[in-house]
């Protein structure tokens, strides 16, 4: 079977397989390089629809009108019966992709999709398939091929030119929204761990995953020399495009019932009309699983097995390094030593735990002979900001008393900032940072311990009318100052007086006082710790099931889990951890 005249089935594969090649090779540079390409060429694209189709209608015969009458649905189920009900599994072809217009809810408004719908998309995918069903009326033999047959020979070639650039910004749009839900995935914990490359410093949701990419580009060439036929394609195209609106409806229902809460009338009548519709669809392209529709199926049941897997093992890792994660009793316990020798210098002990202090820490104290007078156990999360400032980096928190010089840091990294950071550069600004935190809570503690209270009954503050002279305005709020300290602000609109109380402290520190000693015993033991140089301690946790366990989670933990653990993205490349001066460690949770 030829694709038309021009072209045979081997040209077009090759064809197809060079454009896909080229597509999938240009993602690393983001949809914004060319999406301003996309709105000229689909306003081409649809306007060339509906010029051809309502050529053909005029042409060929314009009583294919009449086809709008739906009682025409019931005349061709009677008059084809079974094989009408298996056309049906390819009529859905006709439906699929006006849902993904609703996928660009996040860039377009409600309004904007549903005008470009109702006044572009719809009319011109009517006047094309009318024009093409006259044009098979008088030419049944060009079914095969009725797009291409039904284009006038004089504009076969850009036309040709124009489908092809469409089907690129289609296929553009599903591999954004791959990313997108690998992402999302990987951020609910539901995936294994890739490089995600974002490509746009204004939009968050524009990414690259090279992982992905290059395993889409690979299965699609596959696809296509393997099948050779767009009929195959197309059930696989229409059995996932179904399967998406089923799933959507149940979802959509679900939402309808918890979170919004609606009537509970609406709640069954939505799945019913609805759902209803797409099982009849459902059950009509089920009938093409031999004929390629099996394809997406097989895919399925890979992802979920693969989404399944890490999900349970990652929940189990993360649910031992809560249980199993060190009390801050047992270090009170060892004492300000941890029971070892603390010798000068800053560990940073990178950890996932937010709060808490890591099971892991204990193999480092066990292992090592001596363990730094400054330990930090840092955290470093990724916030959907393009870049954080210096100053807002890094989050402090003490975790033992003073003695103990034990600190809890998480350190938040915007999506656009470098990966790569130089050793130096990032334990600077660590030790700058910890030393703001440092001089504050010595601040807040003074500032608490030296509060006073003021006998706000006692001071009277009188109303004020606008009318009086400003002396006299402004005689009451000297008294308040004088005796509790506030300080006077500029006058309201509505003719009340704002005043903005002062916290009054018993000897506040002046600017020639000297220091806190505390705080200059910390700054002096952080500093002479600097001096000691920074080790990078980081943790490798993993899971084994035990030896009582069933035989399928033995399986999907010590084989399939450990699988994707050796295989994702390491989690010190994502953080990028410097390797000079690190130490590494391992521990084994049995779940």
């Amino acid at each position: 079977m030829t694709l038309c005249k021009y072209l045979s089935t081997d040209a077009v594969v090759i064809i197809a397989i060079i454009i896909l090649l080229g597509l999938f090779s240009i993602q690393q540079f983001g949809t914004g390089k060319v999406s301003f390409l996309f709105a000229p060429i689909l306003a081409l694209w649809f306007f060339s629809l509906g010029s051809i189709g309502l050529y053909n209608l005029i042409t060929h015969d314009i009583s294919v009108l009449r086809a709008v009458n739906p009682a025409y649905i019931y005349y061709f189920f009677r008059r084809n019966s079974s094989s009408a009900w298996s056309s049906l599994g390819g009529c859905v072809l006709c439906i699929t992709g006006a849902e993904a217009m609703f996928a660009d809810l996040g860039h377009f408004s409600v309004r904007a999709i549903q005008v470009a719908f109702s006044c572009v998309v719809f009319p011109c995918l009517l006047l094309a398939y009318m024009g093409q069903a006259a044009y098979l009326v008088k030419s049944p033999e060009s079914a095969p091929r009725i797009f291409y047959d039904s284009v006038p020979g004089a504009l076969f070639w850009p036309v040709f030119v124009i489908a092809t650039l469409a089907a690129m910004i289609a296929s553009q749009g599903m591999i954004s929204a791959t990313f997108s839900c690998v992402k999302q995935s990987m951020a609910l914990g539901c995936f294994p761990r890739l490089k995600i490359v974002h490509t746009s410093e204004r939009y968050m949701g524009q990414v690259y995953i090279p992982a992905v990419n290059w395993f889409l580009m690979l299965m699609c060439v596959l696809i296509v020399a393997i099948f050779q036929s767009t009929d195959d394609i197309a059930n696989a195209y229409g059995i996932a495009e179904v399967g998406v609106m089923v799933v959507t409806t149940a979802l959509v229902t679900l939402v309808m019932l918890l979170i919004w809460q609606t009537n509970l009338f609406l709640v069954i009548c939505f799945p019913l009309i609805f759902g209803s519709v797409e099982l009849m669809y459902l059950c009509a392209v089920l009938s093409k699983i031999k004929q390629g529709a099996w394809l997406p199926l097989v895919f399925t049941s890979f992802f979920l097995c693969v989404m399944y897997t890490w999900n349970y093992g990652s929940v189990l890792k993360f649910r031992s390094e809560v249980r199993e994660k060190i009390s801050k009793d047992f270090l009170l316990e060892l004492g300000s030593t941890l029971g070892t020798v603390r010798v000068p210098g800053i560990g940073l002990l990178y950890s996932e735990l937010v709060h808490g202090i890591p099971s892991i820490f204990g193999q480092f104290l066990l292992s090592l002979p001596a363990v730094h007078s400054t330990i930090v156990f840092v955290c470093i999360k990724y916030v959907p900001v393009p870049a954080v400032p210096q100053d807002e980096r890094f989050i402090f928190r003490r975790v033992c008393p003073k003695d103990y010089h034990m600190f809890q840091c998480v350190a938040r990294y915007g999506y656009k900032e470098p990966r790569k950071e130089d050793s130096s550069t990032f334990e600077q600004l660590l030790v700058q940072s910890l030393e703001v935190f440092l001089r504050r809570e010595a601040e807040d503690i003074a500032l608490e311990g030296n509060l006073i209270d003021v006998d706000l009954d006692s001071v009277s503050v009188l109303s004020v009318d606008r009318r009086r002279p400003d002396n006299d305005l402004r005689t009451p709020l000297i008294q308040w100052r004088q005796q509790c300290g506030g300080s006077v602000t500029s006058a309201s609109e509505e003719g009340g007086i704002m005043v903005q109380p002062l916290i009054t402290t018993i000897g506040l520190l002046e600017e020639e006082e000297e220091e806190d000693p505390e705080l200059e015993y910390e700054l002096s033991a952080l500093r002479e710790a600097m001096d000691g140089g920074c080790t990078h301690l980081l943790a490798h946790g993993d899971v084994r099931a035990r030896k009582d366990s069933w035989f399928f989670k033995k399986l999907v933990v010590n084989y399939f889990y450990a699988f994707l653990r050796r295989n994702c993205d390491a989690w010190e490349a994502n953080v990028s951890v410097p390797h000079a001066n690190t130490l590494q460690a391992g521990i084994t949770y049995m779940v």
